[in-house]
């Protein structure tokens, strides 16, 4: 019996390393076709198996020309009958090409695209795929997919489902097709490493089947029964990395136990000027919990704009000092460092907690009698920027690191900052509301604590958005006018510094010399760029705050933190260019005095998408609801991109799409960890050997914790 399990071990083992050959093991895959693969990402045998089709045409049911259905997608097949370029205007041209059927005539029409001229010959068999019109008493379709269709393509695949793969200069979508099916043919017949319980939990197919199905279908069920499985695995891969990379964190080792609830903490809640939301409430008992645990914590604070993270970080270096230990908050910019400062010093200072602030422009006499205090344990609470990730900054006792925008910070020095202490404590915070899907994707080795209310709220005016047309310009400048004249402030907000890059963009340096000589006449306008020295921006920063300043120009650096309180418009240039997070941090900078604002966008909204996007950051404050929005307009590929670590890649799940598969992936992850952490059960081995080919490189960052 022994002997039989080992050799299905190394037959399974066998199987799965042929996955790592040289694409060029598969037939037909010559040294061209290898370098034209490589274009695509496709290197070994594996990523060809899992190269997966982008759409599929369904030539089943396809209609004669005469009688495809209107206002639906379809698939029409014909023959190449006329092609013409017309040109209309001097800035346009549309492709139109004819294909007949003996029924009669589809055409296809493309906009500004006149080199598809030199794809089609009359004569040409081809399938059109898209949405039919009916356009001058003529079937149209605006930009269909094109596949070719040669004598014996058409008899191989009609009344069948045709993949399309993505292809690549060399390859054509038929040359993918046929090296993906020789792929399945030789190497499709891989082991399962999923358990059979979870399998028959939730319904899935075997892995063989999802990689033949999702390739060549025989319906459109089997293909979606495909999808389903091989998301699911994607999905369990990412879960199983982040329960295995908190168990490393957390459970495995011993941290600090801190007082909860102690003399220090209790003056801070006294100092702070309003009462804890039940937000608020719910993360600072979380964070206790965490903090009087003799594991230490992993955690993550995602707060919408305005909801009061500082209060709870607060909290928490107050708890840090009643334990007679340290605490460190780091900030991805002085200014936002000082504004820490600003914002939590007074609150420390009212519980006796004696705390420094240290960042690049320290003088240096200041620095070292910072650097002495922090080694003795004179000083509590530290905040700064990466200054404190250098050697000089050692700490007496370090319980607690609070990063802030943690995003912004790479992996390595987030470890860094941890390194300081021994099993610290780890608060990381962003004022970047996060979809769940994507938070539980990105950050699942973290637990999370959401603040979605407002302390204020039902007690400060609303903060209005409206989008500024072009013969509007002047009026947005009268609502600026308007409120420096009844004692307020304002910004106006560019997409980059300056032009020497595009003139499309209004620049920050020149718009600030435009605003002061011509525009704003007679008021202070000031500028602040993330390329200006550290004096220079805390000093433009610290005029503004203390009033000299009626009008700031500048960049995303006043994204995240800034607060001051007197500042009531704002105005964005270009809006289009920045996404929906970006200007939902940008517009919390308005109206936190309570006396409410406005935000005008100067927008040029040319897609549809941007339009969509600008619709939508005018219908809603709610930070929450627009990164949703975000994630559905940009789809997760560019958000998944801000996590600097770990993650295997997802070619086939969709956070956005998947949340079901995602809930059940994270609880079938946290189980298993928690069961077997190490994977080392008979059950689990396949599970543990599928995580380490996944994250490849990375497999030690998940063990390490």
């Amino acid at each position: 019996m022994t002997q039989a399990v080992g050799q299905d071990a190394s037959d399974r083992s066998g199987r799965l390393a042929a996955h790592a050959d040289p694409v060029t093991a598969v037939r037909f895959v010559d040294g061209p076709r290898a370098t034209a693969l490589e274009r695509l990402g496709i290197r070994t045998v594996g990523d060809l198996v899992r190269h997966y089709p982008n759409r599929w045409l369904d030539l089943r049911t396809t209609a004669p020309l005469a009688r495809l259905p209107l206002g639906m997608e379809a698939t029409a097949v014909g023959t190449v009958h006329e092609v013409l370029v017309k040109r209309p205007k001097p800035r346009l041209s549309i492709t139109e090409v004819a294909i007949t059927d003996a029924t009669g005539v589809l055409v296809g029409v493309w906009f500004n695209q006149p080199y598809l001229q030199q794809r089609f010959r009359v004569g040409d068999r081809v399938a059109f795929a898209g949405v039919v019109n009916m356009e001058f008493g003529l079937r149209q379709m605006r930009t269909p997919f094109v596949e070719r269709l040669g004598s014996a393509d058409e008899a191989s695949w009609l009344g069948r489902i045709l993949p399309v793969h993505p292809a690549t200069e060399g390859l054509s979508s038929n040359w993918m097709r046929r090296l993906v099916a020789e792929a399945l043919q030789e190497y499709g017949d891989v082991p399962d490493p999923l358990p059979a319980a979870v399998r028959v939990r939730h319904g899935l197919v075997s892995r063989a089947t999802a990689l033949a199905d999702i390739q060549f279908p025989a319906d459109l069920e089997a293909r979606d029964a495909a999808r389903r499985r091989l998301a699911y695995d994607e999905l369990l891969m990412v879960q199983l990395g982040m329960a295995t990379r908190r168990h490393a964190l957390v459970v495995e080792r011993k941290g600090h136990a801190h007082v909860s609830s102690g003399p220090a903490q209790e003056s801070v809640g006294r100092a702070l000027p309003f009462t804890l939301t039940a937000d608020q409430t719910r993360a600072v008992a979380e964070i206790s919990a965490d903090m009087s645990s003799p594991r230490p914590m992993n955690r993550m604070l995602l707060g919408d704009v305005g909801t009061g993270k500082t209060a709870v970080a607060a909290l928490a270096l107050a708890a840090a000092a009643d334990s007679g230990t340290q605490a460190a908050m780091m900030a991805p910019t002085e200014v936002l460092a000082r504004q820490y400062s600003r914002a939590v010093g007074p609150l420390l200072d009212a519980a006796g907690i004696r705390w420094r602030l240290l960042t690049g422009s320290t003088p240096a006499p200041e620095k070292r009698e910072i650097l002495a205090q922090l080694e003795s344990g004179e000083a509590t609470v530290a905040f700064g920027t990466h200054a404190l990730l250098t050697d000089k900054v050692v700490f007496a006792h370090l319980t607690l690191a609070i990063v802030d925008e943690q995003h912004r910070f790479g992996v390595n020095q987030r470890l860094g900052f941890r390194g300081k202490g021994e099993a610290v404590d780890m608060l990381v915070m962003t004022a970047t509301p996060i979809p769940r899907s994507l938070a539980l994707t990105l950050y699942g080795d973290l637990d999370a604590s959401y603040l979605r209310e407002h302390p204020y709220a039902g007690t400060r005016q609303d903060v209005l958005t409206r989008i500024v047309p072009r013969s509007g310009r002047e009026e947005a400048y009268d609502v600026i006018r308007t409120a420096v004249a009844a004692g307020h402030q304002a910004y106006v907000v560019c997409a980059i510094v300056d032009e020497s890059d595009t003139t499309e963009a209004t620049a920050a340096v020149r718009e600030a010399e435009r605003l002061r000589t011509k525009v704003f006449k007679g008021l202070q306008v000031g500028l602040l760029t993330g390329q200006m020295r550290p004096a220079e921006k805390t000093a433009s920063m610290e005029q503004f705050v203390a009033g000299t300043t009626d009008v700031l120009v500048a960049t995303t650096v006043i994204e995240v933190g800034v607060d001051v309180p007197n500042a009531t418009v704002m105005i964005v240039e270009n809006a289009e260019r920045f996404g929906l997070a970006q200007l939902h941090q940008l517009r919390g900078r308005v109206g936190r005095g309570g006396q409410g604002g406005e935000v005008l966008l100067f927008a040029d909204a040319k897609t549809a998408e941007a339009r969509a996007r600008m619709d939508a950051f005018v219908s809603t404050n709610d930070g929450f609801e627009l990164a949703e929005r975000d994630m559905l307009l940009r789809g997760e590929g560019q958000l998944l991109g801000e996590r600097q670590h770990g993650l295997p890649e997802l070619r086939i799940a969709s956070i956005a799409r998947d949340g079901d598969l995602l809930d059940a992936a994270r609880a079938d992850a946290q189980g298993i960890i928690e069961s077997d952490p190490h994977l080392i059960a008979a059950a689990h081995v396949p599970l543990l050997d599928e995580m380490r080919r996944s994250y490849g490189r990375d497999w030690e960052w998940v063990r390490s914790g």
